[in-house]
């Protein structure tokens, strides 16, 4: 297994390098997507990368892009990446990418919560509300929401946080018909994967998901779907104690990074979180990398 910090593909234009992902123009009409082994938190990318996070996330997104298709058409292209580019840049994209169709990107992240979790129970904590969808009084840290709500944000530029919209916000963005599509597309998505997770003994307690147009102006779901980097995923097994506690549940995504980074000091005072990130430990990047194969495994086995 080939470890990609930033991958190097001279054959083909780099359209961008994202916190995870760099993209190449294959032509005017694809895109070759390659998910690097890099990881973010809270929203820097850390100096060390984590040994086959690319591959595992792009297993896992060809996993759902495959079951989901009845629902929305998908980026996929179905042809092979490998086929784009050099003999030698072969075992960079090996496992790794996609070869997608180019489209005109939406720029709104459609964010389907069915539980609250992170800026959710924050917001929910101030204003009963997320993103200006009331919700009833009583709920605690990491409740199932009583039914999946839309919750979008807007993109922002690199380094920048996504900042949490309203749906009338949405609205104006794309106009009042897209926006119903996406919503609705987002929930029904939502709800059919979680049911799915659910069998494999799983919570998705909420995810985003990004859309494009195509030439014929169809809505087409794209990037990745449903990895542990766009999703918070729970094991059903210690959330009901969570709850109860009022505690986050143990997860399958980068909290064990963050957790770690908040309890850092340099120079006796916490991290800023700005970059340099500090630098990981050993024991940290091998968690974390077992964290995310356990979570392939669980969903795929």
């Amino acid at each position: 297994m080939t470890t990609v910090h930033t991958s190097s593909i001279q054959s083909l234009p780099l359209l961008a390098r994202g916190k995870v992902r760099d993209n190449y123009a294959v032509g005017e009409d694809r895109i070759l997507m390659v998910a690097s082994d890099r990881l973010s938190a809270f929203d820097v990318i850390m100096g060390e990368p984590i040994p086959g996070k690319g591959e595992i996330l792009t297993q896992m997104a060809l996993w759902w892009f495959d079951r989901l298709g009845q629902l929305c058409p998908n980026h996929l292209t179905g042809e092979a990446p490998e086929s784009v580019v050099r003999p030698d840049e072969v075992p960079q994209v090996t496992g790794r990418s996609m070869l997608v169709k180019r489209l005109t990107p939406i720029p709104v992240e459609a964010v389907v919560r069915g539980y609250l979790a992170g800026s959710g129970w924050k917001e929910y904590q101030e204003s009963r509300s997320v993103c200006g969808v009331p919700l009833p009084e009583g709920l605690t840290n990491a409740s199932k929401l009583p039914r999946p709500i839309f919750t979008p944000a807007a993109k922002a530029a690199a380094g920048e946080h996504d900042e949490n919209i309203s749906y009338d916000r949405v609205v104006e963005i794309v106009g009042p018909k897209l926006a119903q599509q996406i919503r609705e597309t987002s929930l029904e998505i939502y709800e059919t994967a979680a049911q799915i997770a659910l069998a494999k003994g799983m919570i998705i307690a909420d995810t985003k998901f990004e859309f494009g147009l195509d030439e014929a102006g169809t809505l087409v779901l794209m990037d990745e779907v449903l990895t542990p980097d766009s999703s918070r995923y729970w094991p059903v097994e210690g959330y009901q104690a969570a709850l109860a506690a009022g505690t986050n549940p143990p997860s399958y995504d980068k909290q064990f990074v963050r957790d770690w980074l908040e309890a850092t000091r340099i120079n006796g005072k916490p991290w800023d979180k700005t970059p340099p990130a500090p630098r990981l430990p050993a024991e940290v990047i091998e968690k974390t990398a077992a964290k995310y194969r356990e979570a392939l495994e669980r969903l795929t086995g």
